[in-house]
């Protein structure tokens, strides 16, 4: 028995390595697609959603957890006008866990922790995941569509 647990032990310890390794080592074009992701969430970062909106394509349709229906564009430029007056987001980390491309399209899946200061100086981390639907135009990777949000902890 003692044999078997120990096998099994270092059955489970290869089937993870090699699953970890293996998700770690992105294609040219899977590296290029999650550097667009990055560069809208580093423009993020800045006062002016402007910044941000530059990467979203006018054909947009996505939702997020929070909403009720999908929303366009210009539903999105509401919403960050409004919440980039309540606070700012001061730090974040995303992580990839599934990018596929094909061309000039692609998706990317990833998790996300966030740390939001509200006017009043409080910080507020969200942890949750996100999908982000991706077409290539003039050399830039434009969001077209996405799906996710927080992943609300049951206390």
């Amino acid at each position: 028995m003692q044999k078997l647990s120990g096998l099994l032990s270092v059955l489970f310890l290869f089937l993870f390595i090699s699953t970890f390794s293996s998700a770690q080592q992105w294609s040219a074009e899977q590296q290029d697609l999650w550097k667009g992701v990055m560069a809208y969430w580093e423009a993020g970062m800045a006062s002016d959603p402007a910044n941000m909106l530059s990467y979203w394509d006018e054909s947009y349709y996505g939702w997020s957890y929070e909403n009720g229906a999908p929303g366009t564009k210009a539903d999105v430029s509401k919403s960050f006008n409004y919440w980039f007056k309540k606070g700012k987001a001061q730090y974040y980390v995303i992580t990839p866990a599934r990018i596929w491309v094909n061309g000039d399209f692609g998706y990317a899946h990833y998790y996300f922790t966030m740390v939001n200061e509200g006017g009043d100086g409080t910080p507020r981390t969200e942890r949750g995941r996100w999908t982000d639907i991706l077409m290539k135009k003039g050399g830039k990777w434009m969001l077209v569509g996405d799906h996710g949000g927080e992943i609300k902890s049951e206390d």
